[in-house]
């Protein structure tokens, strides 16, 4: 059995090799000739941990082609193009519908074709194919989680024309090759169970940021109420209750926006959803409101030095990137800013400087602001930084630094969830 991915940027590379690695010969497609032969040199388009040692463990199992005809070898032919959205979270699918035309021609007239891509609902019921060979399946990618997810996935979700029919026997050798259940329904049915999961995950960032803010202000510290909620079976282990600096990345943005939209077409209620969208925009800020508050109100001008630019760990993405959204607000401030993968220039920011390394940032900083959670920072030790600074204050959102090593360094502390660690007097 062949399988082919159409579509290689993060949901097709990653897909692909996880097919592959299951022991599936894999074809891996895309129009972009450049892009192939770039892939196939070895340099990937993306950032994935883990995802180029895989593509070399699947050696001749996976191989690349720019030319669709190869596609009719193929047993399962999945869509797997990233599905960009712009800056109100509404999805471009002009180019998801290119690639299915470009492909539908060339597939063999028992080949099923399975849209990997995030859609919105009503989308793959209205493609002029098939229905009896063509099927949705919910995608998980999780950027800097992608492999473990693509290898053992909790389960697939299927969009059928008809859910009460088996499905065809090729696509059903693949998806039980990953051992997890697999639930067929309507193709609306898996579109919208892909928001809704998103839709419960937005909840519970909403909560812990909402009850977050509060500990800051009570004396509590939510890191310490966080393993009681997951206790609770009505809640549970798993549960995503990690205080942040808003939602970003762009996908549950997406969705968020979708639903907003969806309720306003049939006047249905969307007004936890726009709470959410609330909530998240009033965290975002939380590094500027800190920062205003214990820096730039003394006067001066003060140096910042700024630890991440990407949205998140584990990814060249800075798609609503929290940290970009931080620095666009403080145009007037002198900046230094350092990334492992992300160039400086990427901030656009008028007073920026790039930095070789995370010290080199900090070198004579007044402030020190660790936006996103790189764990190379997590390995720099408090008492370096507070012998490079010129200044104490570190805004750590996301607890990068252990709170009492970095008061016994003489460093004040501030980060999401608690109350602000004093320097120690001693």
């Amino acid at each position: 059995m062949i399988v082919g991915v159409v579509g290689m940027t993060h949901l097709g590379l990653v897909s692909a090799a996880g097919f592959c690695a299951k022991g599936f010969e894999t074809l891996c497609f895309d129009p972009d000739a450049a892009l192939i032969d770039r892939i196939v040199a070895g340099d990937l388009p993306i950032l994935e941990p883990g995802l180029a040692e895989l593509i070399a463990n699947n050696h001749s199992r996976q191989r690349y082609s720019a030319d669709p005809a190869d596609l009719g070898r193929c047993d399962v032919v999945y869509i797997a193009l990233d599905v960009v959205t712009d800056d109100r979270g509404c999805s471009d699918l002009s180019g998801v519908h290119s690639l299915i035309d470009a492909v539908v021609p060339h597939l063999s007239a028992s080949a099923v074709l399975v849209v990997l891509c995030q859609v919105p609902p009503g989308f793959t019921r209205s493609l002029d194919v098939d229905p009896a060979r063509l099927y949705y399946q919910v995608e998980t990618l999780v950027f800097g989680q992608a492999i473990e997810r693509a290898t053992q996935p909790e389960r697939y979700i299927v969009g059928c024309a008809d859910p009460g029919q088996p499905l065809p026997n090729a696509y059903c050798t693949l998806l039980e090759a990953f051992e997890c259940p697999i639930l067929p329904m309507r193709y609306e049915s898996a579109e919208l169970a892909k928001i809704s999961i998103n839709m419960c995950l937005v909840a519970s960032i909403s909560v812990a940021n909402t009850m977050a803010e509060l500990c800051e202000e009570v004396g509590a510290v939510w890191p310490e109420i966080v393993p009681a909620l997951k206790l609770d079976r009505r809640i549970g282990a798993y549960s995503y209750l990690n205080a942040g600096l808003g939602i970003a990345g762009g996908n549950l943005e997406r969705d968020l926006a979708t639903v907003i939209r969806l309720a306003a077409e049939y006047g249905t209620d969307a007004g936890v959803i726009e709470a959410c969208v609330a909530n998240s925009r009033h965290r975002r800020d939380w590094a500027v409101q800190t920062l205003r508050k214990h820096v730039l109100a003394n006067g001066g001008d003060p140096l910042v030095a700024v630890w991440g630019l990407a949205y998140k760990q584990d990814t060249h993405s800075v798609k609503n990137s929290p940290s970009l959204a931080t620095l666009a607000q403080l145009p007037e401030v002198r900046v230094r800013l350092h990334d492992p993968v992300v160039l400086a220039e990427m901030a656009g920011h008028p007073r920026s400087e790039a930095a070789e390394s995370p010290l080199a940032a900090a070198r004579d900083a007044d402030a020190l602001m660790i936006l996103t959670p790189w764990a190379e920072y997590r390995s720099i030790a408090p008492r370096d930084i507070a012998a490079t600074m010129a200044g104490r204050i570190i805004l750590d959102p996301y607890q990068v630094i252990d709170a009492e090593t970095a008061r016994a360094a003489g460093l004040i502390h501030y980060r999401l969830g608690a109350p602000m660690v004093p320097p120690d007097s001693g």
